[in-house]
């Protein structure tokens, strides 16, 4: 069985339904909570995908403030280097870029919370992940910090107008998403009431919030779900390969 390797920077962004779509899909997850202490491997031997979620984290933490995240840019940086399946989301994102000589910011317009839409771009239509993808499909946004530059050579996949670097690859099979797709009404909800700022950025109150995600669910998993087992997909191709 392929192996992804699941990194959970915070205990708030679980793989929650992105976890059972590619459990699904025939992967076997071996997660890492950093939150809880759990290490990770020092290298992708053996590893034949890795998923790298979110967290309240700031991809521009210092060392000695998110200690944690030192390991996670190593891991991206080594599959970027060799071209492993990967799928890094908002915070994991954020880092992929950084590592892949990209750059973050904190966000110029602001937090961006809540249902919304991105658009597809023109490379997308010939991407494996992303070309069966609906023109604008449904995401969930949480995100204080932004990509502003992507890595030299990186293929944009999907925009929307205020924040444009919504979905990136970088190589063939190393991908980027501002966006959250994984979540559920109640991890929206957690989010909602933890976070004052980001509420009060996005113009909403947490019960419109939280309304407006819950609506949208059932279309996000109509679209992310059959995305998950593209991705599964490439992790299989490459544990074969590596066999």
């Amino acid at each position: 069985m392929a192996r992804l390797l699941v990194v959970v920077p915070s205990d708030t962004d679980p793989p929650t339904r992105l976890g059972e779509w590619l459990t699904d899909a025939g992967l076997e997850l071996d997660e890492r909570r950093l939150s809880r202490g759990e290490a990770l491997p020092a290298d992708l031997t053996g590893v034949d995908g890795l998923l790298v979620l979110g967290g309240p984290q700031s991809s521009l933490d210092a060392e000695e403030v998110s200690p944690e995240l030192v390991e996670v840019r190593h891991l991206l940086g080594q599959a970027v280097a060799a071209d492993v399946p990967t799928l890094a989301i908002c915070l994991g994102a954020q880092l992929l870029a950084q590592v892949g000589g990209g750059s973050t910011r904190v966000g110029a317009d602001g937090p961006e919370v809540g249902a919304t839409l991105v658009a597809k771009r023109d490379a997308a239509d010939a991407d494996p992940l992303f070309g069966p993808l609906p023109l604008s499909p449904d995401v969930l946004e949480w995100h204080h910090d932004e990509v502003d530059r992507l890595p030299a050579g990186a293929t944009l996949l999907a925009s929307n107008p205020r924040y444009p670097n919504q979905a990136f690859r970088v190589g063939e099979h190393v991908y980027g998403l501002q966006f959250h797709i994984e979540t559920d009404p109640a991890l929206v909800r957690q989010w909602a009431e933890g976070d004052a700022v980001g509420v009060a950025g996005s113009g909403l109150d947490v019960e419109t919030i939280c309304a407006r995600a819950t609506a949208v669910h059932p279309d996000l998993a109509e679209v992310w779900a059959p995305f998950a087992a593209r991705f599964a997909d490439l992790v299989r191709a490459r544990a074969t390969h590596r066999s």
